[in-house]
């Protein structure tokens, strides 16, 4: 397990959690998803796990579809640093392009057929 903090760009909104070492990221293909283009974790996060700090009441959330999953984004500068699942109620999939150290162009990518659901 390791220890990782991520932040939107702004940095109004900051996150931390612990998780296995990343290696690889998920991409969605629902709407909001393709649209987002975002690399997601492969990997759940319990909501009592992400640690979130949140500056200037920049988070936001948009709902859609079920109303379940939830899209979290920085009202200053538009960024999805992580969700609420649709899959897993109370667990989180985070942004990899928002956490240090993390280059999302290196990462093999697996997709999900969130369209389905």
């Amino acid at each position: 397990m390791q220890d990782y903090e991520g932040r939107c760009h702004c940095g109004a909104i900051k996150f931390s959690f612990r998780a296995p070492n990343i290696v690889d990221g998920l991409r969605c293909n629902c709407s909001i998803c393709t649209n987002k283009g975002a690399l997601m974790s492969s990997f759940l996060i319990p909501q009592e796990d992400l640690l979130v700090e949140i500056k200037q009441d920049a988070l936001a959330t948009y709902k859609f579809a079920s109303k379940v999953a939830e899209h979290h984004f920085c009202k200053i500068c538009g960024v999805y640093p992580f969700h609420h699942t649709l899959r897993k109620k109370g667990h989180y999939r985070v942004n990899l392009g928002c956490v240090d150290g993390i280059n999302t162009l290196e990462l093999p990518v697996d997709v999900i057929d969130g369209a389905s659901l």
